[in-house]
């Protein structure tokens, strides 16, 4: 019945048509069309081409069309004709190892793509009553995740960070190492030559055979940005549908949003909190909602969201963080300390590590992070002599086992760290450096 009523919805209303009026800024204003919103439709210039584009607003009696493109050619009086009421896309085993763009056409230079199978590409979320609590574990291979930031089959975690601190290389480091059976990962506003490094250098052939990679770079149009954010949710969905768990990396979400940001202000919306439209902050729940565990598998999303000037108060940041199960903070600080993966575990949250984990491992976790909170805490009596050994036993001890500290969150890219061997390294630490006591500010022997 499902299915009947999606094709149903595809089915294409007989002689809707209308004529271009005039060019507003990156819009067509159609005149006499009375399509749906996002709806596709095709506008056919006087040399015989034609344009795809999108409804993305109305405006008294006239309607406003987006290209995927641009309309260089168009001119007032051309024909647009209605493609289809609602947009969908091609899926199937065959989107494995392959490289597409936002209207899901392969551009890795591969076979053509024959996928039978239809997704929506904008589906309704999970009901929150229908959605099974987070119980097992994604290994992600990274030890300051798995040891620290323990995160689920299922779980949602955004990635905040400024430019240049390695974001893409975590990506593909997850997308190589996790224990997902499936990885849909979608690369939004990268420069060209930036989603083949991605694919060469950070996700590796190992990495692609089990992927599929959807781009849309920094050239293209704000609708194919946007579309291919959502093109990535539907291709995990049809993965968890049929029973797999699906590792989904998008990034990043900033540059979705600015994609957003554009189509709003086209469609005559008026900026609002930083230049971002309203309809942006709608978009970001429904697309952000549609990760997560159902009945049959589960999509766990990692997140990227590029913080300006690392100002964590960014409110694409803000927003994302209020919707996900955790975040993931990169610090410029340790990434100038070539400190790889920059993961600040202080600033950095799981919300589900306590569901995942048993309590040797919370104390270990608490323990290390007491540490490295003592350590933060005199890093300027440290810097500058001033720092008295003996003054505070968990700062000794974070000083004397600062190199064991930083061999156990510092990892190579292509290092991957089983679970057991990462919380024995980290207990083994944990028992070295020794727990914190509450009321005398000690170190006691870990039990």
């Amino acid at each position: 019945m499902q299915a009947l009523s999606d094709h149903l919805k595809q089915v294409i209303p007989f002689g809707i048509s209308g004529r271009v009026r005039r060019i507003a800024g990156l819009a067509a204003v159609v005149a006499d069309f009375p399509a749906p919103l996002g709806a596709g439709c095709r506008i056919r210039s006087g040399d015989a081409a034609f344009v795809d584009a999108e409804v993305i607003g109305f405006d008294g009696d006239e309607t406003l069309v987006l290209p995927y493109v641009d309309l260089a050619g168009v001119s007032r009086g051309d024909d647009v004709e209605l493609v289809r009421t609602a947009p969908a896309i091609g899926v199937g085993d065959e989107l494995l190892g392959r490289v597409i763009d936002g209207r899901g056409r392969p551009i890795d230079g591969g076979p053509p793509l024959r996928l039978s199978q239809r997704m929506p590409l904008h589906s309704i979320p999970t009901p929150p009553l229908e959605r099974p609590p987070i119980e097992s574990t994604l290994v992600t291979g990274v030890r300051a995740i798995d040891g620290l930031l323990t995160c689920g089959q299922g779980q949602r975690l955004g990635i905040l960070a400024g430019s240049g601190l390695g974001k893409s290389t975590l990506l593909g480091q997850l997308a190589r190492s996790s224990t997902s059976d499936v990885n849909v990962v979608v690369l939004v506003g990268e420069r060209g030559r930036e989603v083949r490094e991605f694919l060469e250098r950070d996700l590796g052939p190992e990495g692609l055979a089990r992927s599929v990679v959807v781009a849309a770079t920094s050239d293209e149009s704000a609708l194919l940005r946007q579309r291919a954010a959502f093109l990535g949710a539907a291709v995990a969905e049809f993965f968890r549908n049929r029973g797999q768990d699906v590792l989904l990396l998008l990034d990043s979400v900033s540059r979705v949003a600015a994609a957003a940001r554009e189509i709003g202000l086209a469609a005559g919306e008026q900026p609002a909190t930083r230049g971002f439209p309203p309809s942006v902050f709608a978009m970001l729940p429904r697309l952000l909602e549609r990760s997560g565990r159902t009945t049959a598998g589960s999509i766990t999303g990692f997140y990227t969201v590029l913080v300006e000037r690392d100002d964590e108060n960014d409110p694409v940041a803000e927003s994302v963080r209020a919707i996900l199960d955790g975040h993931l903070v990169l610090s410029r600080e340790l990434a100038e300390r070539a400190h790889w993966p920059a993961i600040d575990v202080l600033a950095s949250i799981s919300r589900s590590m306590l569901d995942l984990t048993d309590d040797s491992q919370q104390r270990a976790a608490d323990e290390l992070r007491a540490v490295l909170s003592a350590r933060r805490d005199a890093e300027d009596l440290v810097s500058v002599g001033a720092y008295r050994h003996g003054a505070n036993r968990m700062v000794d001890a974070a000083l004397e086992h600062e190199s064991a500290i930083n061999d156990f969150l510092r990892q190579q890219p292509t290092e991957m760290n089983p679970l057991d061997e990462t919380l024995e390294t980290m207990t083994r630490l944990v028992a070295d450096l020794g727990s914190a006591d509450p009321d005398e500010g000690r170190l006691r022997a870990a039990a």
